[in-house]
């Protein structure tokens, strides 16, 4: 499958919500949303390195239209106040991209006292995708792109250590929170379609590419042995603007369709094709439960307008 950012058609009059988008995949997807002529909003932890962001795309993209608004993920009490504001400043909204993530920090917990990858890289984005529904759910064709990574394959859901706990191991929580992301985006899936909505949920995951990620990990760490690894690994990595094409496909495409999955060529770098999910994100028993552990926990700190179908049978 051959798709590189001149293939996006014209996305003039589309209004696209990038999370994480001051850096790597999330500021590659906005500048290349912006060149064809998208009205990208910007959300980002840190208005003042999202500003500089901001500034820099401005400087080369003249078509799109650019909104940067505050977002930080580790506290579930920011996603209704910035939902509100999308509602009251966006009519509706056209793709959600849940691209922010943070991987293998030492234990840390959320505002909310949750292991903070479980809490951000899955928690947040459930609730914010589910409290943004409504402004795209008459919108035909809208989508909903969750990002993961190839660490699905290897997570497991600890059921009985969630929230590490018991014991905590900061890989292991990585790959447990990017395997909820494929859980939740396709058991979201399953939903919009007994819901009969316009939305459809799919998955991308960028391969090995250069981001922030890998310096962050490194600096809180603080391991040479993990430096010397990204070092001898550093051939199979990609490019940020490449690891993006994934996202973007499943974003822009008028062919993807929900449930879809796109990663580079052999999960790791090249141009983008479709794959399957891992298998442990296929079982609908636990695709439920963890759905419900998790509004539940949401729940728990703030009260979500739309819900879905509990346990819909298709």
């Amino acid at each position: 499958m051959s798709f590189r950012p001149e293939d996006i058609p014209d996305q003039s009059g589309r209004i696209f919500l990038v999370t994480g988008a001051n850096t790597g995949l999330g500021f590659q997807t906005s500048k290349a949303l912006l060149k064809k002529g998208a009205t990208v909003i910007m959300s980002c932890r840190s208005l003042d390195k999202g500003k500089l962001a901001k500034e820099s795309l401005l400087e080369t993209n003249k078509s799109g239209t650019i909104h940067l608004l505050k977002l930080d993920l580790s506290d579930l009490n920011e996603i209704k106040k910035f939902s509100a504001e999308i509602k009251n400043r966006f009519g509706f909204l056209d793709v959600l991209i849940n691209n922010a993530g943070i991987m293998a920090p030492p234990q840390t917990l959320s505002k909310q006292g949750l292991e903070i990858q479980f809490a951000v890289n899955h928690l947040s984005h459930m609730a914010l995708t589910l409290e943004l529904l409504p402004l795209m759910s008459n919108i035909r064709g809208s989508k909903v792109v969750t990002v993961t990574s190839g660490a699905q394959y290897m997570g497991k859901i600890a059921w009985g250590n969630l929230q590490g706990e018991i014991k905590y191991d900061r890989w292991s929580s990585y790959s447990q929170s990017k395997l909820a992301n494929v859980m939740f985006a396709i058991e979201l899936e399953k939903r919009l379609r007994a819901n009969k909505s316009e939305t459809f949920s799919l998955l991308a995951h960028p391969g090995l590419a250069k981001t922030n990620l890998q310096a962050n990990s490194i600096m809180t760490s603080n391991s040479w042995v993990e430096a010397l690894a990204y070092k001898l690994m550093s051939p199979l990595f990609q490019s940020a603007e490449f690891g993006a094409l994934p996202q973007l496909i499943a974003a822009t495409r008028k062919k993807a369709k929900g449930g879809e999955q796109y990663v580079p060529r052999w999960n790791v770098k090249g141009l983008p094709r479709l794959a399957k999910v891992a298998s442990s994100a296929l079982q609908s028993e636990d695709r439920e439960k963890l759905w419900s552990i998790s509004q539940s926990l949401i729940n728990d700190y703030i009260s979500i307008q739309n819900q879905l179908p509990s346990n819909p049978r298709t």
